[in-house]
């Protein structure tokens, strides 16, 4: 088995930190949507998992139940970024195969 001589090497290098880059493009660009109570609570978040914003139905207010309201909140938030999570395993996974690193 020959190894990498160094202008492979450094090839490698210069597409590795290429596709770094496009990733931070992505996950800045990537917007994700997830909602808890049947849509009582919304979150959008982008790719770096900074929440872009939340809508909350002023029915929830209503009931007056402030441990459901905020528990709503964390389960949108929670849903959020797991979806983040798996559009950047993908993503990532996608880049990887595309250097042709060996066992990739």
């Amino acid at each position: 088995m020959g190894g990498f001589d160094t202008h492979q090497l450094k090839e490698m290098l210069e597409q590795a930190q290429k596709q770094a880059q496009e990733l931070q493009s992505k996950m800045q660009q990537t917007i994700i949507e997830a909602s808890s109570g049947g849509g009582s609570v919304t979150v959008k978040m982008n790719g770096q998992k900074q929440i872009l914003s939340t809508k909350i139905d002023p029915a929830v207010f209503k009931s007056g139940d402030i441990e459901m309201l905020q528990d709503l909140v964390t389960a949108a938030v929670n849903e959020a970024s797991r979806k983040v999570d798996a559009a950047m395993q993908s993503t990532v996974g996608g880049m990887l195969g595309g250097l042709g690193l060996p066992g990739m």
